[in-house]
């Protein structure tokens, strides 16, 4: 895989871009909405931050296995707040307690 990545730097580059614009909105990005011209900034520097790192991957290093790693796992910690969540709505909407809950 890291060969056929190497030969194709459009696709190298455009994983990595992907990639790296998905963990900056779910980790760094503020809460507060940036003006116009500092995202702007903010996405210029990020494309060539990711031209880099494509750089890097061509030169056989596995910059887009570990962003595909990372990125797994902030998918997997999203699917586990979820369930959590569900599990703490039903468990508020059960209002059966004690001998009462195994009867329906």
């Amino acid at each position: 895989m890291q060969q056929w990545l190497s030969e194709h730097p459009l696709v190298s580059y455009l994983l990595i871009l992907g990639f790296t614009l998905y963990i900056f909105n779910k980790v760094f990005r503020v809460q507060q909405k940036l003006p116009l011209l500092k995202n702007i900034m903010v996405h210029v520097v990020m494309v060539v931050g990711a031209f880099v790192l494509m750089i890097l991957q061509i030169d056989k290093l596995p910059i887009i296995q570990c962003m595909a790693i990372a990125v797994g796992m902030m998918m997997m910690l999203r699917g586990r707040q979820l369930y959590d969540k569900w599990k703490a709505g039903r468990a508020a909407g059960d209002t059966r307690t004690g001998a009462d809950a195994g009867n329906p």
